[in-house]
């Protein structure tokens, strides 16, 4: 029993002993994992300044242009038709003849005017000189005002169709009202031909029409519209000279409006080609600047850029009123920005106010693309 008892009691003192080992472990695991969290907390936070991709602030002068595509046209492609109707007698031009202004073109036969007048002109003769001879025995006083009224109007009758009858005779002849070419023939002798269907068709040699399609927004500028100039692949070096003729009132299924101009015919130049037409508008007298569109971004409904501060390199929101954007990625904007400042350029809605930036070291000239 004896043995039993001091097994029993080393048994006891072993497990005390194990636990106290357990407990001491336990406690040097908490204080170390205390140690760590307060080294942790005391760390110090390292700001690092985000990269950013910056570009000038430049000045403008006030004068803006666009530039548009164009497509030259024949600047007159007139059909041509007879006042009268009848068989045509001959055609005297074929298709792309040139042919000078008073040209005879073609001809209706005149046999039927030809009578119509020759019986005209004959009352013309008789009535005329009858009323010519009361007029003159009314000057006399030899006659009444009455007979002297009905004189009068008969000549004034007689002198009405004379003149008709001469004009259809005349009209039986279709000549060239301009300089140019012979472009359609649309009938040949001896078909009949009704009063005002087009015979021929012909294209002014003097001048062509440039059309271009504008959108709203120029449209509505359409009064600041100052100078108008054309540039052709065909003669990359030649601003060729436009006059603008008028432009429509109303937008096709586009939205867009049409703008025809006048361009001086030139010999490397032909209807079909296409042109860059530009438009420039009258100077504004408000200092303007122009940045990048990829700087703008908005901020509870305006427009802001963010500004560079080279002395702390640190950046600062700028409001700017966007008066108009360029076909060139530009914005016009009316602001406190002056030209050789410098702003962000991408990625401007993930910056803050205050924050520090580095800016985006230039790409090397042999770096063609920043490939590399």
């Amino acid at each position: 029993h004896l043995c039993d008892r001091r097994q029993r009691q080393m048994c006891i003192r072993d497990r005390n002993r194990i636990m106290k080992m357990k407990w001491l472990v336990w406690g040097c695991i908490a204080a170390s994992i205390g140690i760590l969290g307060s080294c942790r907390n005391k760390q110090v936070q390292v700001d690092i300044p985000q990269l950013v991709k910056t570009a000038p602030v430049n000045g403008h002068d006030g004068m803006t242009s666009v530039t548009y595509p164009g497509k030259i046209q024949a600047a007159s492609n007139v059909k041509l038709a007879f006042r009268v109707a009848g068989p045509i007698r001959k055609i005297y031009v074929n298709e792309g003849q040139y042919v000078k202004k008073g040209q005879l073109l073609a001809e209706l036969d005149p046999r039927d005017y030809q009578i119509q007048f020759n019986a005209t002109q004959a009352e013309y003769t008789q009535v005329k000189g009858e009323a010519d001879r009361i007029i003159e025995l009314y000057r006399r006083g030899s006659v009444s005002v009455n007979e002297y009224d009905k004189a009068v109007a008969a000549r004034k009758r007689v002198t009405a169709l004379y003149n008709a009858h001469r004009n259809a005779l005349n009209d039986t002849r279709l000549k060239a009202p301009f300089d140019g070419y012979v472009q359609n023939k649309y009938f040949n002798a001896p078909e009949i031909v009704n009063q005002g269907t087009p015979v021929v068709s012909m294209i002014d040699n003097d001048y062509f029409e440039v059309d271009v399609n504008i959108p709203s927004g120029d449209f509505i500028r359409r009064e600041d519209f100052m100078t108008f100039h054309a540039n052709a692949d065909v003669c990359p070096d030649s601003i060729l000279p436009l006059e603008l003729l008028d432009i429509t009132q109303g937008a096709n299924y586009n939205q867009l409006f049409t703008a025809r101009f006048r361009l001086k015919r030139n010999p490397v130049l032909a209807p079909g080609m296409s042109v860059s037409v530009t438009i420039g508008f009258k100077p504004s007298s408000e200092a303007m600047s122009i940045v990048p569109v990829s700087a703008l971004f908005m901020k509870d409904g305006q427009s802001f850029v963010w500004l560079y501060n080279e002395q702390d390199e640190t950046i600062e929101p700028v409001s700017v009123a966007v008066e108009r954007l360029t076909k060139d990625g530009e914005a016009i904007v009316r602001s406190a920005l002056r030209k050789g400042q410098t702003v962000i350029s991408a990625g401007v809605n993930d910056l803050k106010e205050g924050q520090k930036v580095k800016l985006l070291p230039p790409v090397p000239a042999s770096n063609v693309g920043g490939l590399l």
